[in-house]
């Protein structure tokens, strides 16, 4: 066993759960997933339905994600799995693609569909779904790909979809992120149990290669790579005191550590959380 923890994050039981590492791989898995872990994604996981002004403000933040993409592939049909109410599916609507999404939460189904235009499938099995979608030119899966259950499978399935010359970006928590060394359970990224794996990006790196996929990105210095980092130390920081005034203590303390350790973790592959793009020949 690697360790055990709570659900530290949200709170939803008492649950202590086992993590075990692969000693030949690296990988981090959640032993026995819970049979009814949809539930352990409340309504409060996904906030309420933003208005279409919203929506847009927030997009701002993510116009890199588009930017990395059109490195690579200019247009076609785009695919983004687990987009909750769409703010980088908007993104990509409004950058000319073809954009489609697979996600688990009906009421985010129905805001894509209704207010984006946006075609949703509301599917909780990904690898079902895609192969009944059809192919894409880009696939795009944004901190997901820790909460699905056989990721491998997951990433053939990914594969099998792409149109030749397409794309698949991921983007996940780093295993070998510097704050995972120091903080382990305690870590915000570990959101215990929904997300059952940590890979390690080297263990996708090898695995997508063996499907056939050429690596053309691997960096945990992309902004949103760097912005997870500073989410990790304020709320890994403040997950540790129950009273707000001190929770709101701790979350400025990790703002501060944010910073002096910047130097650190935008350095090698020691972010906490890092995005991967890999192209199909």
């Amino acid at each position: 066993m690697y360790f055990k923890t709570k659900d530290v994050n949200r709170h939803v039981s008492e649950e202590v759960f086992s993590y075990y590492r692969c000693p030949s791989c690296g990988l981090i898995f959640l032993s026995s997933i819970p049979e009814d872990l949809l539930g352990y994604y409340t309504d409060e996981y996904y906030c309420s339905p933003p208005t279409l002004e919203q929506l847009s403000l927030a997009a701002e933040s993510e116009r890199y994600k588009i930017d990395l993409i059109q490195r690579f592939v200019s247009n076609g049909k785009l695919l983004e799995i687990g987009p909750a109410y769409g703010i980088f599916a908007l993104l990509a609507r409004d950058a000319g693609f073809e954009t489609e999404a697979i996600e688990m939460n009906a009421r985010c189904c129905h805001f894509l569909t209704e207010t984006l235009g946006i075609r949703a499938f509301n599917e909780s099995d990904l690898c079902a779904t895609l192969k009944k979608t059809g192919l894409y030119n880009v696939i795009a899966s944004w901190h997901v790909i820790e909460h699905i259950p056989d990721p491998f499978a997951a990433l053939q399935a990914m594969v099998d979809a792409l149109l030749p010359r397409g794309i698949i970006v991921l983007a996940a928590p780093n295993p070998d992120a510097f704050q995972f060394s120091l903080l382990r359970r305690f870590w915000t990224h570990v959101d215990a149990p929904r997300h059952v794996a940590l890979l390690p990006a080297a263990l996708i790196v090898r695995r997508m290669e063996s499907l056939g996929m050429k690596t053309v990105l691997v960096t945990t210095s992309d902004p949103g790579s760097i912005g997870w980092n500073k989410f990790g130390w304020e709320y890994s920081l403040s997950n540790l005191f129950p009273r707000p005034l001190v929770k709101a203590w701790a979350k400025s303390v990790g703002r501060a550590v944010s910073r002096m350790l910047a130097p650190i973790e935008q350095k090698g592959m020691r972010g906490s959380a890092y995005t991967l793009i890999f192209q199909k020949p």
